[in-house]
């Protein structure tokens, strides 16, 4: 049985236009700290990003993040969090996100928060993870991705064998209690990837 110590959150390093994706960011960092799960993110303060992490260091909770050094200044790094990890390159940023958590969640953001999700779902589809993965459909904002890969199954992209096991939640509150369900039905070493693995993909 697997259990949710830590969680990645992909997301966006700007606000976005809907004041509930904010919301639901400094929520989510708050149950994180109020149930004792570190949240691991790409370190930056500035966005989502800046509000899910400031919220969960001003709830009493741990925060890694893992940024890469050209992004330092771009992204503003968080100078608060307990620990700060810089990288040389993206690369190895999403090694070592991959390696330090136990599930991921993917709030609202642009590009590089789908890129990141998108290889997750598909190291997941390819066996070589069972870790939960979980898009935060804060306001509907996943709806679009949810139709695609609707499509992609209708059109047999996505067949028999190739399933994409993926959770949703349309509640900041249903968040964990729906990664922890999905936790505890891995086993610990079907969960994980093993670093030389995670270097060559």
């Amino acid at each position: 049985m697997s259990t949710i110590k830590t969680v990645c959150v992909y997301c966006g390093s700007g606000p976005g236009t809907n004041p509930r994706f904010t919301e639901g960011a400094k929520a989510f960092g708050k149950a994180l700290a109020e149930n004792n799960v570190r949240l691991v993110y790409g370190g930056g303060s500035l966005g989502l990003m800046g509000s899910v992490a400031t919220s969960v260091l001003d709830h009493g909770g741990s925060v890694t993040g893992i940024i890469p050094e050209f992004l330092r200044m771009r992204e503003n790094a968080l100078t608060r969090v307990q620990e700060m990890i810089v990288t040389p390159d993206m690369h190895e940023r999403k090694r070592l996100m991959f390696e330090r958590s136990d599930a991921f969640v993917a709030l609202p953001g642009g590009i590089g928060t789908l890129e990141e999700l998108v290889e997750q779902l598909t190291w997941k589809q390819l066996g070589r993870h069972a870790k939960p993965v979980l898009l935060a459909n804060i306001d509907n904002f996943w709806e679009p991705l949810f139709s695609l890969l609707s499509h992609m199954r209708q059109t047999e992209f996505i067949r028999a064998g190739l399933s994409v096991d993926i959770l949703k939640a349309d509640r900041v509150e249903d968040i964990l209690p729906k990664l922890k369900a999905a936790a505890a039905q891995i086993d610990e070493a079907e969960k994980k990837l093993a670093p030389e693995v995670a270097r060559k993909l």
